[in-house]
Parts: C-alpha cells; structure tokens; sequence
C-alpha cells in the first residue's frame, strides 16, 4: 500500500464528516488534507487505543521524532511520507504539529478541565491550530481568513465534546468546565448516562450555545475574498452545525443515544454546500 493510499484509508475508515467535505477539493489538496486529518486520527489513536499510560507516552514520542523527521526530509512511517510531500506545497508550520500532540498528550496528563479557559488550550491545540493548517491548504489572500480559520476548528471540537460527551465520559474523561457543572448541578458521574435530566439538558444547551456563538464569529471573520478557497471549511461547518441542530432538535438526549447524520445527508449536505459557494463566486469580467 502507498503512503497515499495507507491515508485515504485511515480518512475513509473513520467515517468522519471531514471526508465528505474533502471530496471537492483539487487532487493536490485533497492529497495533503488526507495526509494532514491521518496525522490526527494516528496521534489520537496512540491516546485512546493505549490503555497503559507509559507507552502512550512512548508512541506520542515517537510521532515527535517523526515529525522532527517530516520536517528532515527522512520520514519513516506512511503519514509522514505523505506530510513531507504535502510540504512542497504548503507552508505547513513544525510547530503545530507539535502544537497536536501536546494536545493528545494532555488527555494523558489530565481527565477534566476546572473552567472553559483551561479547555481552551486543549481545544486550540487539537483543533484550531489543525484547522490553521487547513487553511494554508486550502489557500487564502487576506490573513484574517486565519483568524476565522481558527475559530472554526475551535466551534468543530465544541461540537465534538457536546456529542461525545457520554463516550468520553466512560473513558474518565469530562471536557465540560467543571465550574459550569456546579453551576449547573450535574455531577461528573451523571454524564455516564443513560439518562437525560431537565439539569443535563440545561447544561448542554449551555454547550451548544458557546459552540453556535463560535461558528457565528469564525463566520464573521471569513473575508470574501477567500470564501471560496475556504469553501471546504463551510461545508465542514454546515454539517457539524447540522449535527449540532440535531442535537438541539432531539432535546439534548445526548446520554440516551449519540446524534450522528446518516453519510447520504452528509454528502447532500456537502453537495448543496459546495454548489451554493460555487453559484455566489464572483465572475471575472474579461478584459475589453
């Protein structure tokens, strides 16, 4: 299998809504996206496959000395050879690749967060800082589409902690603040589910409504310019808030069942997304 190959497997396998949004890109930069989103599914894999907390570790340390190879031209695994030939086209920076495994590691260090300023180190190194490198792939002009770019992998990992937060919770881990817990009276045990209390579904509101405000400002500061460059990124976010509406309209049932859309809406979705971009593209008057 080739590198190529090994990365577009791993991207296809994780059934991510990611994938869906990947397909109407250029092959370039559908290439280097792939390579970039097996990246974090691999570091993400070493956290949550590894029950023993020491060969975490040890795998989290060897992907940083891959990385430190990436950037040496010597790299050894299948993710890495695509990364390297992703960075003859794309000022990908070293350090937040650095920045994404300091994240995952941090799931090492820690199970909860006392307040939303703690969670949101971790949410900007495992998922603003990727989608500043999303960006770079996807091209802009105006370099406040990386301010925009930033708060929209910040609403995408939001939105994952709202949907996941059962799933993580049986794993030992609560990404809700734990002082709006308090604030909302749900014990940390609670989110184990499976049941949904008037308390719970208060406190996950409060959840979507802090992610719903970050995609408004990631939207917000978008320049037109570079909307359609950044078009996968708009598909990307129509259908996590999608998700996110699904959320809403199931009444936060969150630790009953998990919300997910089926990959026929995804890719409706994606399509209805990338072809409204496409028709509000400027034309280009041609020249007398």
């Amino acid at each position: 299998m080739t590198p190529a190959a090994y990365c577009q497997d791993k991207a296809a396998r994780s059934g991510s809504s990611f994938y869906y949004s990947f397909l109407f890109l250029s092959p370039e930069q559908r290439r280097a996206i792939t390579a970039l989103y097996a990246f974090c599914r691999e570091v993400d894999d070493v956290v949550d496959e590894c029950s023993d907390a020491g060969l975490a570790r040890t795998k989290l340390h060897w992907w940083r000395q891959e990385v430190a190879r990436v950037f040496e031209a010597s790299p050894e695994h299948p993710v890495g050879k695509e990364l390297r030939e992703a960075l003859h086209r794309y000022p990908l920076a070293r350090e937040h690749f650095e920045d994404i495994i300091d994240g995952m590691e941090m799931d090492l260090d820690q199970s909860t967060y006392a307040t939303f300023k703690d969670l949101s180190l971790y949410c900007h190194r495992v998922a603003g800082v990727v989608g500043l490198m999303a960006a770079e792939i996807f091209g802009y002009a105006n370099r406040h589409t990386q301010k925009y770019a930033h708060s929209l992998g910040m609403a995408f990992q939001l939105t994952n902690i709202l949907r996941d937060v059962r799933e993580d919770a049986g794993r030992g881990r609560v990404y809700l603040p734990q002082d709006e817990l308090e604030r909302f009276q749900v014990s940390a045990s609670a989110l184990n589910g499976p049941n949904d209390t008037d308390l719970t579904r208060a406190l996950f509101a409060h959840q979507a409504e802090r992610a719903r405000a970050y995609y408004a400002r990631a939207l917000s500061l978008l320049p037109d310019e570079d909307r359609y460059r950044q078009r996968t990124g708009l598909i990307m976010a129509a259908i996590y808030q999608s998700t996110l509406a699904e959320i809403e309209k199931d009444g936060y049932r969150i630790l009953e069942h998990r919300v997910v859309l089926t990959p026929l809406r995804k890719l409706w979705i994606a399509w209805s997304t990338a072809l409204r971009e496409h028709r509000r593209r400027p034309t280009r008057r041609r020249a007398a």
